[in-house]
């Protein structure tokens, strides 16, 4: 995922056998295709403010366009960055009661069944403790910096990561795993209807389990999970990207979403004075900043696949095209349209640091460690003279390293004490 991401969807290039061991097989079948239920509401915490999206909207207007359009019919449609706002709206909202519910002493019953053992009840608290830990096991042999961030955290937290980590990973190793070749969207579909009922209390597998447990104990909605599979869906039919505008969806679906799910397990802190809406919205920015940065980091890997991530219009603008990409020729068009590319992701990170410090004190130190280590990824590109079509841009592990003093004295400064 990245040295120590928490908020950020990355990729997942290395497939294991136990978590998505039979995968494939599963969704083909009918398994869990069950009946719809009510869906589980969950509870939310801290306060809200209406001017936070046209605050986001003046910083990043030249970045990204956020205005309502009209479509050619005369419809008014919403840009990509007002959907993905609607849905920020919706998890501050939940923290927002969960706040609440807590000053009234409302307690969220537990009721999850377990794979083959009926209700839960403490008797399947050891099962239940294995299936983390079997998070953690996948954690620490795939994503081994990322495990490293999230020891840092309290145990609870750390646990509840470990388990969003792994459905992540499965979700992406469905269209990029040895597998993706035999998954259609029908598959996503059954997928989908698996991660509703691990939502209700009715997980699959045991890992699946552990992820339950933790959208109960938080206030994590199911909307982000749903928005990440969406993005694998993207993946199946689409390769190229019209504008900015499509690309940030994208980059909401598979990386923005994990800051979403994350937010409510790290916590934030209970001084700041800050809206739940900014928190959130940094998350959703270092999410698609990093997503940026493994875009551009990709460039050549992702077109000897015959995918290209860049907005077709932009590449345009700059007179080039996607032969001159196939080509992998470093021009100084290419270096001139990469220079601008840089500067975009590096404004989604300017606007994610902002929120970091709001965080839980004991969250903060993993998070800046992950902002500041996939930053550098850009400053790699740079050195490497713009050339990420046969060079992969990476931080060293000396560099990683004297990042980690930076962080942690970052990750000292006191949250806000006024909006």
């Amino acid at each position: 995922m990245y040295a120590a991401v928490l908020w950020v969807a990355a990729s997942f290039p290395n497939p294991d056998p136990m978590t998505n061991c039979g995968l494939v097989r599963v969704l083909e079948s009918s398994r869990f295709l069950s009946p719809c239920l009510n869906q589980r509401v969950n509870n939310g915490r801290r306060s809200s403010s209406s001017s936070v999206m046209s605050c986001r909207r003046r910083r990043l207007s030249s970045v990204v366009s956020s205005s309502i359009v009209a479509s050619p019919a005369g419809e008014i449609t919403l840009s990509s960055e007002e959907k993905v706002y609607n849905v920020v709206l919706k998890q501050a909202a939940l923290v927002n009661k969960q706040l609440r519910d807590l000053d009234d002493d409302v307690k969220k019953p537990q009721d999850i069944t377990l794979p083959g053992t009926g209700s839960f009840g403490t008797g399947s608290l050891s099962l239940l403790g294995e299936a983390y830990d079997r998070c953690g096991e996948v954690c620490a042999e795939y994503a081994k910096t990322f495990y490293l961030g999230t020891l840092l955290m309290t145990p609870e937290r750390r646990k509840a990561i470990w388990a969003i980590y792994v459905w992540c990973r499965r979700t992406d190793e469905l269209v990029d795993g040895p597998n993706a070749s035999h998954i259609t969207p029908m598959a996503l579909d059954r997928w989908e209807a698996r991660l509703e009922d691990l939502f209700r209390g009715r997980p699959f597998d045991m890992l699946d389990a552990a992820l339950s447990d933790t959208v109960a104990t938080y206030p994590v909605d199911i909307q982000p999970f749903r928005d990440m599979i969406e993005g694998m869906r993207m993946d199946l039919r689409k390769s190229r990207y019209n504008s900015f505008d499509d690309l940030y969806l994208y980059c909401y679906y598979v990386a923005g979403t994990v800051g979403l799910m994350s937010v409510p397990v790290m916590g934030i802190d209970p001084k700041s004075k800050a809206t739940t809406e900014s928190v959130y919205n940094a998350a959703l920015a270092l999410g698609i900043a990093n997503q940026l940065t493994n875009i551009l980091r990709d460039v050549g890997e992702d077109a000897r696949r015959g995918r290209v991530y860049l907005p077709q219009d932009e590449l345009a603008q700059a007179g080039l095209s996607d032969e001159d990409i196939f080509a992998g020729k470093v021009t100084d068009k290419w270096r001139n349209f990469m220079k601008m590319q840089l500067k975009r992701a590096r404004m989604f990170f300017d606007e994610a640091e902002k929120g970091v410090t709001e965080l839980d004190a004991a969250s903060r130190w993993p998070v800046w460690a992950s902002l500041l280590l996939y930053r550098r990824i850009l400053d790699e590109i740079e050195a490497n003279d713009y050339n990420n079509f046969t060079k992969r841009a990476y931080v060293g592990k000396a560099k990683k390293i004297a990042a980690l003093p930076l962080a942690y004295a970052k990750s000292l400064l006191k949250a806000s004490s006024s909006r």
